[in-house]
């Protein structure tokens, strides 16, 4: 029984499949669009990222400077209201207080036609890695893009609140 059933399958199964149009099953093409500029702002480390740090020698307060770098890819759909993006941001903490404490972060998301934008992805920094949850919107101002952000990076050494802005340039 189970070897007529395979053999009636398989000898309808060409005729269906041949009758299907492959582009319709494929997405429409995209455009991408690859934007970089500087990112600067303040991060809010909780007490035990200060004393995990205290514990290598390094001291800070609750509040330290950012400075980096922000690559970014946006991957634009055929309806425009929405955009994927994948984006790269290195960073520099505690330069304000004379420290060195690199950063780097790839957050995935989407932003919406109004500058809406969120994203989730990895974070390795002098904490150790954990995952960076952001959010904000990002506002045209000519050929630039301003982006105003707010991201929270959960770790085994408490919760990082980080503000940021900058701009990016096509």
């Amino acid at each position: 029984m189970r070897t007529a059933v395979l053999c009636v399958l398989l000898a309808i199964a060409p005729s269906h499949l041949q009758g299907q149009d492959l582009n319709a099953r494929l997405p429409g093409p995209t455009t991408m669009a690859r934007l970089s500029g500087p990112r600067f702002g303040a991060t809010f480390l909780p007490s035990r990222a200060r004393a995990e740090l205290a514990e290598h020698g390094i001291e800070v307060n609750g509040v330290i400077s950012q400075f980096g770098w922000q690559f970014e890819r946006l991957f634009l759909a055929g309806d425009g209201q929405m955009a994927a993006v994948s984006e790269f941001v290195v960073l520099i903490g505690g330069l304000d207080q004379g420290t060195f404490l690199p950063s780097i972060n790839w957050v995935i998301g989407a932003r919406h036609i109004g500058g809406l934008e969120f994203g989730v992805g990895p974070n390795v920094s002098a904490a150790g890695s954990a995952l960076v949850i952001a959010a904000g919107a990002t506002r045209r101002a000519g050929s630039m893009n301003i982006p105003v952000n707010v991201s929270i990076v959960p770790s085994k050494f408490g919760t990082r609140l980080s503000l940021m802005t900058g701009f990016t340039v096509r």
